[in-house]
């Protein structure tokens, strides 16, 4: 029980430092991309994880869950954004300017996230039902090959597609 609470509270946060991380692009190696691509891989293993500790309908209720938890961080960006700053602290831009949402992106986010992972999950299950339920490592890389640039495709597409 206390693997799947820390398995479960490591994929939320995995998650939202996913998101946050995304708002910042970065170089590596002459190549831009959103910071938040160094931690979103994980949440597909932890994911797999919880699918084997706890079941498939634990690992898509923990789908739901986080796109929930996702969509009402997102508002409360926008809401805190919305208030008035302290005077006696400053303007306080910064904060509206780096954390306030762009509403396509978080849309495009927060549904390829959802698609994405409950890809993984059936691809996991199926190989755990059909092909072996030996080899966690092979069942793990066969659903991460086809929902992480599942998850990036449909990003793009939703987050840019005719901009």
């Amino acid at each position: 029980m206390i693997r799947l609470v820390v398995v479960c509270s490591a994929y939320i946060a995995a998650q939202i430092l996913a998101d946050v991380t995304s708002l910042r692009i970065v170089t590596i190696a002459g190549l831009s991309m959103d910071a938040g691509t160094l931690v979103y891989p994980f949440t597909f293993t932890l994911r797999d994880m919880v699918h084997k500790v706890a079941g498939v309908k634990a690992a898509r209720a923990l789908i739901i869950t986080a796109a929930v938890i996702n969509v009402l961080m997102a508002l409360l960006f926008w809401l805190v954004s919305l208030l008035p700053a302290d005077p006696a602290v400053g303007p306080q831009t910064e904060f509206a300017t780096v954390l306030a949402p762009v509403w396509r992106i978080v849309f495009a986010s927060i549904v390829a996230e959802v698609v994405a992972e409950l890809t993984d999950t059936e691809v996991y299950r199926l190989w755990v039902e059909r092909v072996t339920t030996r080899f966690q490592w092979m069942r793990v890389l066969m659903s991460n090959t086809i929902s992480v640039p599942l998850d990036s495709l449909l990003f793009a597409w939703l987050a840019f597609g005719g901009v």
